[in-house]
């Protein structure tokens, strides 16, 4: 027999189920973070999730603010390798911005302190009006940005679903459950894993997840809303690797070409391809650090990565007998640096690309370890799959999706699909990979804007009633 619905007066009251439920999503990555409610198809706020120190000062986030000036670093908040917060301070800082200040709308002032009704403010100034002790600590201590008990937290009536990387540790998870409830005192909160959530976009409840991000690729196995812990597969192989086999690329070309970001430019000359670049740069007053250097070089080989390169659609591999020739009689693409230089990329942009797939094809990058053959994106598959059940594999393989902005270079989906073929011959191989940009760059964010404005979902929350009476500690308990 179906279990009855819980009458109104016998529904637990530790379980969050407000009905119009505002809730927010939080996807934070190493190259951006997003966030938006739930119940929409694109996050409202996407930021850099570089922020720029200015030393001896403050910090600053936003595209807008990341402009030469003096004693600027620009720092990550996340780790590289693991693509964790590694810095909770800037990171909780980034956070409140984007989900406080963009997403909230300005609180309502109560007419009595809104200033009109003041009583006559000359006479205040001149020293005659009596100022209450209370009026004027209450505006001292607002003014210095002190919350006083009775004032509503920042985020108390927004549920805030979070997600996180699958390899994520306890205690970054339950700082994070701690951030949202005693912080900005969320109603109720949720840590959802970001293979889960990307699988939920493509709606699939078991999917194999290949992620592609900007610091990492990932594959892992999501079965029934679980990921398999053991099938979490993960290598260093994704966007910032590709800029750096880009960078390798011009370096050994001949002749070499000049890395000279946007911000340096002052004014350029039309040239033809292949000819030395005629422009005139700017100076500085200051030195402009390496870290913001760093930064704006890797906007312009973004630029190129999603202009020029392609990745070799098989079948068999790029560096096979004739394919060099075959592309080189094929148009290629041409690309403009900053400073006009110009020229034509043919047989390059593929090679670039291979040593996802081929790790005998990566160029060498210096002070960097080469991709070792397991780190590849085939290999990684392989690796995922062979760790779980025997019995699953076909399904995980009729329901593969692809996420990650770095899996939108052309032809990606083509090459996956013939390794596969050629890995599990007879197997039926089914990608799920979404044709709009947006929906590949937020997998992540938009699985969790679905789960969060799904009604049966409300149950699930981590009610603020719950977190006071266990603590941290309820994040590993509920959050699997």
């Amino acid at each position: 027999m179906a279990q009855q619905p819980l009458t109104t007066a016998s529904v637990p009251t530790d379980i969050y189920g407000g009905d119009e439920v505002s809730a927010l999503v939080l996807d934070a990555g190493y190259c951006h973070t997003r966030a938006g409610f739930a119940g929409e198809d694109v996050p409202k706020s996407v930021l850099p999730s570089f922020y720029g120190s200015v030393a001896g000062t403050r910090n600053v986030f936003g595209d807008e603010c990341l402009v030469p000036r003096a004693d600027l670093e620009i720092k990550n908040y996340m780790s590289r390798a693991e693509s964790v917060v590694e810095d909770w301070d800037a990171a909780t800082n980034i956070w409140e911005h984007m989900l406080i200040k963009s997403l909230q709308p300005e609180r309502e002032i109560h007419p009595s302190k809104n200033g009109l009704n003041d009583p006559d403010t000359k006479a205040a100034a001149d020293g005659e009006g009596d100022v209450a002790m209370e009026d004027a600590a209450a505006a001292a201590a607002v003014a210095s940005g002190e919350a006083t008990e009775d004032q509503e937290k920042p985020l108390a009536e927004s549920p805030l679903l979070m997600t996180e990387a699958p390899w994520n540790s306890g205690k970054a998870r339950e700082k994070a459950i701690e951030i949202a409830m005693e912080n900005w005192g969320t109603p109720a909160f949720w840590l959802t894993r970001t293979p889960v959530a990307a699988a939920f976009a493509a709606g699939k409840a078991s999917a194999l997840v290949i992620d592609v991000g900007g610091a990492n690729t990932s594959v892992t196995a999501v079965h029934d809303g679980m990921i398999l812990k053991r099938s979490i597969q993960k290598s260093p192989a994704g966007g910032l690797w590709l800029s750096s086999q880009i960078r390798s690329m011009w370096d050994s070309c001949e002749p070499k070409v000049d890395v000279v970001p946007t911000f340096m430019v002052e004014s350029k000359v039309p040239v033809d391809a292949g000819a030395p670049a005629q422009a005139k740069l700017r100076k500085f007053p200051f030195d402009v650090s390496p870290s913001f250097r760093a930064y704006e070089e890797e906007r312009l080989l973004t630029e190129f990565k999603e202009s020029v390169v392609e990745v070799w659609k098989g079948p068999g591999k790029y560096t096979n007998p004739g394919n060099e020739e075959l592309v080189k009689s094929q148009p290629g693409r041409i690309f403009e640096m900053p400073d006009g230089a110009n020229q034509m990329w043919r047989e390059q942009r593929f090679r670039v690309s291979e040593g996802m797939w081929d790790d005998a094809a990566a160029l060498p990058t210096p002070g960097a370890d080469p991709i070792t053959k397991a780190q590849t994106i085939p290999e990684l598959i392989r690796a995922c799959l062979n760790n779980v059940d025997v019995d699953l594999r076909p399904n995980l393989l009729g329901n593969i999706v692809v996420t990650g902005g770095s899996s939108l270079l052309t032809g990606f989906n083509d090459r996956l699909n013939s390794e596969l073929s050629a890995m599990y011959p007879g197997m039926r191989i089914k990608l799920h990979a979404a044709g709009l940009t947006t929906e590949r760059r937020f997998g992540a964010w938009i699985g969790g804007s679905i789960l969060a404005s799904l009604g049966t979902f409300h149950q699930m929350w981590i009610s603020k009633k719950e977190y006071d009476e266990n603590g941290a500690g309820i994040i590993e308990k509920r959050c699997k």
